[in-house]
């Protein structure tokens, strides 16, 4: 009766081991999950003027998208920017107001540590070169700048990153890559962006 007591718990024990993996692993997999996320946002405004000068805002963004299967996502960004940048050489600031961004990408998983993704698509971008003193001499380079900025409000826009696990569905991410470039005036923007997404 021993052995077959014994027998009886070591099958319900394998049983329950083998049904509650598959139950954790179909629980939800990551291809039906969408995900949330707020950045803090610098970004860098290079090749402005000639000689080409630059300077650093900072931006505020919120993420919102979802995984359309194991590999690939898609989603949108909303940002709004709380400092403008101060354009070294000069008495030029450059302020994005706001942007908005659609992105496709691909993310490959690296274990239990996280995620390398790279992502590319499209923003537009509102927001206003504001210059001071403009009669003096070593501002005329950004005469034309002053006004709406950019110049061409749609460009195409990518990035990449990487995002560590630190707890389920919560991660920390980190990332790198183009905001937009202007057109008009040749001036490129960078985002480098770190805060937290969740996905549910």
């Amino acid at each position: 009766m021993n052995k077959a007591l014994s027998r009886s718990l070591g099958t319900g024990l394998l049983l329950c081991s083998v049904f509650g993996t598959t139950a954790f692993a179909e629980d939800a997999p990551r291809s039906d999950k969408n995900y949330a996320g707020l950045l803090i946002t610098a970004i860098e405004h290079r090749s402005v003027g000639t000689p080409a000068e630059d300077g650093w805002g900072q931006a505020g963004t919120v993420v919102i998208g979802g995984h359309l299967n194991k590999l690939i996502h898609a989603e949108v960004r909303l940002g709004a920017g709380y400092a403008d940048a101060d354009i070294t050489g000069g008495d030029l600031a450059l302020a994005v107001d706001y942007f908005g961004s659609w992105y496709m990408g691909i993310h490959y998983p690296l274990g239990h540590l996280g995620n390398v993704y790279l992502q590319a698509g499209f923003s537009h971008i509102s927001g206003e070169a504001k210059l001071a003193n403009a009669e003096e001499d070593n501002n005329a380079r950004f005469r034309m700048l002053e006004g709406d900025y950019p110049g061409s409000g749609f460009s195409v826009s990518w990035l990449a990153g990487i995002d560590l696990e630190l707890m389920p569905d919560t991660y920390l991410v980190l990332e790198a890559g183009k905001l937009f470039e202007d057109t008009d005036s040749g001036v490129n923007a960078f985002q480098f962006s770190s805060g937290f997404r969740y996905e549910f």
